[in-house]
């Protein structure tokens, strides 16, 4: 698939599939130092061995099956990349490889590769290694954002021993975590760029981010710990960069907000009622299932406005 639609809705212009890669990475560039610099070793060799393995993934998955090779598009370097700042640096080696074959494998290519997968792969991969080896590596995996430092500030929030890390340490990273999900500046600054350069819009990320804080304080009653509840866990990464996939998410507008209030809903009662702290991962899965119904919500209020005029 040559061709990625990557523009303000309702206009719908091609962009070339490398160049929009591209600019996921130049976005994902800040949130992937800073898991270095907080994270150290460790994370740079989670983000080599998951975007390793899933290049060779791609590429073999493409020989055996004697397919055009695809790897020069870079989607699995970002899926890899994603994937790898979606874990924590509790996880194995080995771990790391069973996830981006997956990804790349079975949530991609086996569906006919890039642009008809049914949910985000990076998603897909940490969901399935986290009910997968729940038991497995010490309960690695069920304490996927955890590091050595202690409970993450949702895990404190749910009822952990801890104390909460200030909001400077939430903005600028320095808390437990997975690798990329703890520096909401970069982030954000990954987020900016993408609108800017019009890979994504606006409505998704600043619905879903809106939508867990008003939640977030409604059902629990406090300001503070609403802002812990956006700032905490993978929310800003995954409504920025996964909630946002061009292939699983909606294109119409109105489609783009009922799938972020969805995704907002189910992050939402996941940390307040579920079993895990975290609940981004599992919503958006969720949502990219239900994609194409939500999809037809936005297409037939288009329909019925023209047939009106």
């Amino acid at each position: 698939m040559e061709n990625l639609n990557a523009s303000n809705s309702p206009c719908i212009a091609p962009r070339k599939t490398k160049s929009v890669m591209l600019d996921l990475l130049i976005a994902l560039a800040p949130a992937t130092v800073a898991a270095i610099v907080f994270f150290g070793l460790k994370a740079a060799v989670i983000i080599a061995v998951c975007v390793g393995t899933s290049l060779l993934s791609e590429f073999v998955f493409n020989i055996l099956a004697k397919k055009e090779q695809t790897v020069g598009d870079l989607s699995a370097v970002v899926t890899g990349l994603l994937l790898a700042l979606n874990l924590s640096t509790n996880v194995t080696i080995w771990q790391c490889v069973v996830g981006s074959v997956f990804a790349i494998v079975i949530v991609k290519c086996a569906f006919g590769g890039l642009g008809y997968n049914v949910v985000n792969p990076a998603i897909a991969a940490r969901v399935m290694l986290l009910i997968a080896f729940t038991d497995v590596a010490g309960g690695a995996m069920t304490s996927f954002a955890e590091i050595e430092s202690g409970a993450t500030p949702l895990a404190i929030l749910g009822g952990a021993e801890g104390t909460l890390p200030s909001m400077l340490d939430m903005l600028i990273g320095n808390r437990g975590g997975a690798i990329g999900e703890t520096c909401a500046i970069a982030l954000l600054l990954g987020g900016i760029y993408l609108i800017i350069r019009k890979v994504i819009t606006w409505e998704i990320p600043v619905i879903y981010i809106g939508g867990v804080f008003l939640l977030s304080l409604a059902f629990g009653g406090d300001i503070m710990n609403a802002v812990y509840h956006v700032l905490g866990g993978g929310l800003i990464l995954g409504a920025i960069f996964m909630a946002t996939d061009p292939v699983t998410s909606p294109k119409k507008c109105l489609g783009k907000i009922v799938f972020a209030l969805g995704c907002a809903l189910i992050t939402v009662l996941i940390r307040f009622y579920g079993n895990y702290p975290e609940g981004a991962s599992f919503a958006i899965l969720l949502m990219n299932i239900l994609c194409p119904y939500v999809d037809l919500i936005g297409a037939k209020k288009e329909k019925t406005e023209e047939v009106a005029e």
